[in-house]
């Protein structure tokens, strides 16, 4: 019984080595798929993360275009009202003119400044030149107005030519 023993014994132990094995590997082969799926969850989350940044991007600029869109039907009753300060003295003009920038202000919208200004092609449109210092924007004929950088809507103006004055020769 003692050759039989060594032998239950010596099974034993190749069983115990071979299931030893088995577990190593069934472990690594474990370690292997956590591993594999824990790069699969951050791939998913970085996907996730992208998406909702696209997503926020998208609605910003979509509500930006909303808003450009509402402004550029609203501005040519403010050129009406200003047109008409030209005209008429009035201090509840002057107010609700001032009102009305104030709300375009808050919307992040500005007036392009012009008058006195270097005729830049980005912001303004040439209408008309005169007799004047050359490149230099004499009169405003229209309001322009810009949202940040974006322009809505470009500024038309008078543009001095460079020539001088008849009056100014003599």
């Amino acid at each position: 019984m003692d050759k039989n023993d060594n032998k239950d014994k010596k099974n034993k132990k190749e069983n115990n080595l071979e299931e030893k094995d088995k577990n190593k590997e069934e472990v690594a082969s474990l370690k292997e798929k956590i591993l594999e799926l824990e790069s699969q969850v951050k791939r998913i989350f970085a996907d996730y993360q992208n998406l909702e940044k696209r997503v926020a991007i998208e609605k910003k600029e979509w509500l930006i275009k909303a808003n450009k869109d509402l402004i550029l039907k609203l501005l040519p009753a403010l050129d009406f009202l200003l047109l008409s300060s030209k005209h008429i003295e009035n201090e509840g003009l002057k107010l609700s003119i001032q009102n009305f920038f104030d709300i375009l202000k808050t919307e992040g919208v500005e007036r392009v400044e012009t008058v006195g200004k270097e005729f830049d092609p980005n912001f303004m449109e040439g209408i008309k030149t005169v007799a004047g210092e050359e490149s230099r924007v004499i009169e405003e004929l229209r309001s322009g107005f810009k949202m940040g950088e974006q322009v809505l809507r470009p500024a038309q103006v008078v543009v001095g030519s460079g020539r001088q004055n008849k009056e100014e020769l003599n």
